[in-house]
Parts: structure tokens; C-alpha cells; sequence
């Protein structure tokens, strides 16, 4: 005898932009569920309150629908998702005005209006939030991407000023005081990208990446590339001189002990002697390498003057003529008010790493 075809008990519930069905059958087998012409049809083998049998019901829904419903089968029951066409909120679930027999709310899911208003409220909240986050990223993220390029940074500049440093004393080594008088036009281009590249450590101490007070890095950025691009860059008489070598050699040993300390504390690692030299190298290297930055000014001085490069005239009715050797004068002065601020900041950080612990009183 063929098994009777019976009607579920169905639940329902809605939200502003889909409808649940909850089909209380159990052990359901080959289920059939389709939207056509905007009616749900279910049918399927299952046990339910008239025992094993077959299951259907049919439901032709208030407003459009998309015609591609979402089921999960459960041990207990199937769990239907359908998406409203328009998101609004539905009177009704079905298009008759009288609510067929087999048809229940949901309590389980139920909500008024209102609540499913709130409802959806917090989700696109919650939604957009996400977006945010996945945009901004997490925090984790943004250190690890914050360290990755910094490390970045420093290893290039450690491999640039590496280069120059190994290539200014290999050439001393073979060629001996000769190598002195053609320094610029060696490593002058890896030293022009060094120092343009030095920019960023300024932007990384001003918008707050790097922990570093802005005002020294500010300092030796300026005053290196003031000597670099004007002093030496622009006189070809001053690139011939054999201080070039002594400014280029002492501002290149300091920067490669400087910049592995600054990889390794990327990767949060502190080798000892690194982080000695770190700290140490710069106490007789600083100095000589502004009294070599101050020579270069000091033998420039009469060159601009023959040169007349960067003077000029002051309008009429002063016509003073202003050499370009004033403004190297003041400069000069300069160099060792940033001498004075620096080595102090360097000072302060190396007795904070290094100062005498306070003995105890017993």
C-alpha cells in the first residue's frame, strides 16, 4: 500500500530581507524544495506527527521572492532560508489573507518590527566594522607591517653604506693617499642615495613610526645634505679635494653599526656587542666627522667667493652684494651648535643604556 502524502507542521519568521521555515520532519530523505512563479513547494520522506510517511505543503508568498531557497537538513527538522526580493517587512507570509492550518510563527526566531529593525541595525554596524578593521587592519598586523618595513629601511641603508665604506678602504689599501682625491666621483652616487633615502627616517620621526626625537635626526639629515648636494655636489673644484674622502669614510662608519642595532631591535633581538658598538662608536666618530664637514666648508669658502656661485645683489636702492661665503660662515657656527645637540642626545641615550646603577643602601 503506498504511503499517504501528509502536510508538516511548519514554523516561520521573518527579518527585514529573508523568511525562515522550520519543517518539522525528522530523518528526511530526498527532499524536494523549489520556488516557482513565487510559490514554495516542499515535499520530501520523512517522520513527522502522522509517523514515516511523505511529506508536502505549498506556499505561495506575499510578496516577490528569489527563487533559490537555502535548506539545512537537521536530525529533527529542515531549515529553510528564503531571500526576500525587497527588503521590507511582510504583513503576512502568504499571499491568502487566511493562514493555512499547518502554519505556525516561529517563537523560537520571532521578532516585531521594531526589534527586527534594531536588529538589522546592529548588523550592518557590525558589518561595517568588519570592513573597517579589514581595512585598517589589526593591530598585530600593523606592527608586524610597521617592523617588516623598518627592517626594510635599515637593511638597505646598512647595505649602502656598507658598500661605500668596504670600497673607500679597499681603494686605500691598494692606491694609499691617491684614493683620497677621487672619492666623490667613486661612491658619490650610492652616497647621493643614501642620503636622499635618509628623508624617510625624518618622516618616520615626525609622524610617530619610529620612537626617535625628530629635532637630531633633523639636524644631521640637513647638515649632511647641505654639505653633500651644495658644498661638494655643486663645485667640481671641491670634488677633486681630498677631505671629501675623510667626510665620506667617518659619516659611513657610523651608520653601519648604527643601522644593524636598529634590524635587530626590528626583530626583537639584542646582540650585545652590536648594541655596544651602537652605543660607543659615535663617541670619537661624531666629532671627527663634523671638524671633516667643517674643513670642507672652510676650504669651500674661497672657491664660492672666486666662483660668485649662489651670491647676489640686493635690490636698489641697497645694491649690497651678499657672497654666498657669509651664509658658509654662519654655517659653520651651526655645525657645532648641532654637534653640541646631538652629542648630548647621543649622550643621554647611551648613559640611559649604559649609566651606573645606583647602589644600595644598607
Amino acid at each position: 500500500m503506498e504511503s499517504q502524502v501528509l502536510t508538516p507542521h511548519v514554523y516561520w519568521a521573518q527579518r527585514h530581507r529573508e523568511l525562515y521555515l522550520r519543517v518539522e520532519l525528522s530523518d528526511v530523505q530526498n527532499p524536494a524544495i523549489s520556488i516557482t512563479e513565487n510559490v514554495l513547494h516542499f515535499k520530501a520522506q520523512g517522520h513527522g506527527a502522522k509517523g514515516d510517511n511523505v511529506y508536502e505543503f505549498h506556499l505561495e508568498f506575499l510578496e516577490l521572492v528569489k527563487p533559490e531557497p537555502i535548506y539545512k537538513l537537521t536530525q529533527r527538522q529542515v531549515n529553510i532560508t528564503v531571500q526576500k526580493k525587497v527588503s521590507q517587512w511582510w504583513e503576512r507570509l502568504t499571499k491568502q489573507e487566511k493562514r493555512p492550518l499547518f502554519l505556525a510563527p516561529d517563537f523560537d526566531r520571532w521578532l516585531d518590527e521594531s526589534d527586527a529593525e534594531m536588529e538589522l541595525r546592529a548588523k550592518e554596524e557590525e558589518r561595517l566594522n568588519k570592513l573597517r578593521l579589514e581595512s585598517e587592519g589589526s593591530p598585530e598586523t600593523l606592527a608586524n607591517l610597521r617592523k617588516g618595513y623598518l627592517f626594510m629601511y635599515n637593511l638597505v641603508q646598512f647595505l649602502g653604506f656598507s658598500w661605500i665604506f668596504v670600497n673607500l678602504t679597499v681603494r686605500f689599501c691598494i692606491l694609499g693617499k691617491e684614493s683620497f682625491y677621487d672619492t666623490f666621483h667613486t661612491v658619490a652616487d650610492m652616497m647621493y642615495f643614501c642620503q636622499m633615502l635618509a628623508v624617510v627616517e625624518t618622516i618616520n620621526a615626525a609622524i610617530g613610526v619610529t620612537s626617535s626625537p625628530l629635532l637630531p635626526s633633523l639636524i644631521q639629515l640637513l647638515g649632511r645634505n647641505f654639505i653633500l648636494f651644495i658644498v661638494i655636489g655643486t663645485m667640481e673644484e671641491m670634488q677633486n679635494k681630498a677631505v671629501v674622502f675623510f667626510v665620506f669614510y667617518l659619516w659611513s662608519i657610523g651608520e653601519i653599526f648604527r643601522y644593524p642595532f636598529y634590524m635587530l631591535t626590528c626583530v626583537d633581538m639584542d646582540w650585545k656587542v652590536v648594541t655596544w658598538l651602537r652605543y660607543t662608536v659615535w663617541i670619537p666618530i661624531y666629532p671627527l666627522g663634523c671638524l671633516a664637514e667643517a674643513v670642507s666648508v672652510i676650504q669651500s669658502i674661497p672657491i664660492f667667493n672666486e666662483t660668485g656661485r649662489f651670491s647676489f645683489t640686493l635690490p636698489y636702492p641697497v645694491k649690497i652684494k651678499v657672497r654666498f661665503s657669509f651664509f658658509l660662515q654662519i654655517y659653520l657656527i651651526m655645525i657645532f651648535l648641532g654637534l653640541y645637540i646631538n652629542f648630548r642626545h647621543l649622550y643621554k641615550q647611551r648613559r640611559r643604556r649604559y649609566g651606573q646603577k645606583k647602589k644600595k643602601v644598607t
